[in-house]
């Protein structure tokens, strides 16, 4: 009995790699004339891929050299179906263990990284594609009723398609991946739309995905598609803000005026930027609330990123008091020039400092300069570090800072009214206010 099961193993070896080799163009030499009723009934299930076609070839070379000619499910056919499924897992085994780790390897001395992304994706979803062939062969070995064989040829149809689709869907969502990592190492433009564009194209994968499979199971998907068309206007005018918003954040990928992790100003709102959609743009405003804006809103509204700067512009009015001397204004307004010009925050080339005008209760200067940095607080910074020597050269020069102030200044009758009714309140003093 053990000499018999280690025949039948090693037959069922052999069969599979004999099936494999000649089967597909010698598709019924292997068959024996008592088989033609089970061929017929295989042939009358649903329409299956190529590769359930040469798996029904490999199982009836394997019958065929065991000589099963029995309408029957005999033992005889369930060892070989149990063969079939040992010799799958085995060679599973094999695939995920051996051969993909020395694909790992040599993938590991090239220069890409892409190779050992893919390797590493497609194990699992490989090694499940041929679970899936042997249990179809497992299957195909024993003898089962028309409608029993008609259900399972849905089931093999779907169960490859799942699989195949699992396998693409892996290598494309890791080039995809791979894309994205590329094109952020080299700070391309491009970087912060890789999520958008990553979802959009896989929606359409999934689209194609189950289309092919719905096709492949004898459904209709052409008058599918046609009636798309007429149902279209219909939907566009039910989805109008959602195709708006869609239209949207092409017009935003095209443009591409921010990216994620960016500080922009859209409209009267403020915030970082985490999420590009389909949809709509998230950001994170400054009081850390998430706000959502749709994506039309975001190509209609003006953008200001403010995390592009190339430089900051400081822009302020410094106010002496009148009792200024022309002399000491003059020296003044040298001296900040010269401070400005000097601190090596400012480009050198920016600074304006003119004594401006006459205002209400000041005499005006006039400043205007440029920092060397885009940071905020490396800005405010410098700015804080000029400001305090202005104070320093004015303070230095017995000079003081303007604030707002007003002088009442009463004349004729109503002096003399205000003096009376002083005199007549019995004060001796007389107030004088400036």
């Amino acid at each position: 009995m053990r000499n018999r099961l280690l025949s039948l193993l090693l037959w069922v070896c052999v069969g599979v790699s004999t099936a494999m080799l000649h089967g597909a163009d010698e598709p019924n030499a292997a068959v024996a004339p008592e088989q033609a009723p089970e061929a017929a009934s295989r042939t009358a299930s649903p329409k299956v891929d190529q590769t359930t076609e040469l798996l029904e070839h490999v199982v009836d070379s394997i019958l065929a050299r065991f000589d099963v000619d029995s309408d029957e499910n005999t033992p005889t056919r369930y060892a070989i179906s149990a063969g079939i499924l040992l010799v799958t897992f085995l060679l599973r085994r094999v695939l995920t263990s051996i051969v993909f780790s020395v694909l790992g390897r040599l993938a590991s001395k090239t220069e890409t990284t892409l190779d050992d992304k893919l390797f590493a994706s497609l194990r699992t979803p490989t090694a499940m594609l041929v679970v899936v062939i042997g249990g179809v062969g497992a299957m195909k070995a024993l003898k089962l009723s028309d409608s029993v064989d008609q259900t399972l040829g849905y089931v093999y149809t779907v169960a490859f398609s799942l699989v195949l689709f699992w396998i693409l869907f892996a290598a494309f969502n890791t080039v995809l991946d791979h894309l994205n990592s590329v094109a952020q190492q080299r700070q391309m433009g491009v970087a912060a739309f890789m999520p958008w564009i990553k979802k959009t194209l896989i929606v359409i994968f999934f689209i194609v995905g189950a289309l092919l499979t719905a096709q492949s199971l004898g459904a209709d998907v052409k008058a599918f598609l046609a009636g798309l068309g007429i149902g279209g206007l219909a939907f566009a005018l039910a989805a109008q803000d959602t195709l708006s918003n869609v239209f949207g954040s092409v017009v935003v990928a095209i443009d591409q005026p921010f990216k994620v992790g960016e500080t922009v100003q859209i409209g009267p709102h403020i915030g970082t930027v985490e999420d590009i959609g389909l949809r709509s743009t998230k950001i994170r405003t400054l009081g850390k609330s998430l706000l959502t804006i749709p994506n039309k809103t975001v190509a209609a509204e003006a953008v200001t990123n403010l995390s592009r700067f190339t430089a900051r512009r400081v822009e302020q009015t410094i106010g002496l008091t009148y009792n200024t001397k022309a002399g000491q204004l003059e020296e003044v307004v040298d001296e900040i020039r010269k401070i400005i010009a000097t601190d090596d925050g400012v480009d050198p080339t920016s600074p304006i400092v003119q004594f401006s005008s006459f205002g209400a209760s000041s005499l005006d200067i006039f400043v205007v300069y440029l920092t060397r940095t885009a940071d905020f607080a490396e800005h405010l910074r410098v700015k804080q570090r000029i400001n305090l020597a202005i104070m320093r050269s004015v303070e230095g020069r017995g000079l003081s800072f303007a604030f707002p102030t007003q002088t009442i200044q009463l004349e004729g009758p109503l002096l003399e009214r205000y003096l009376e009714e002083r005199k007549n309140g019995g004060s001796g003093t007389r107030d004088q206010r400036t």
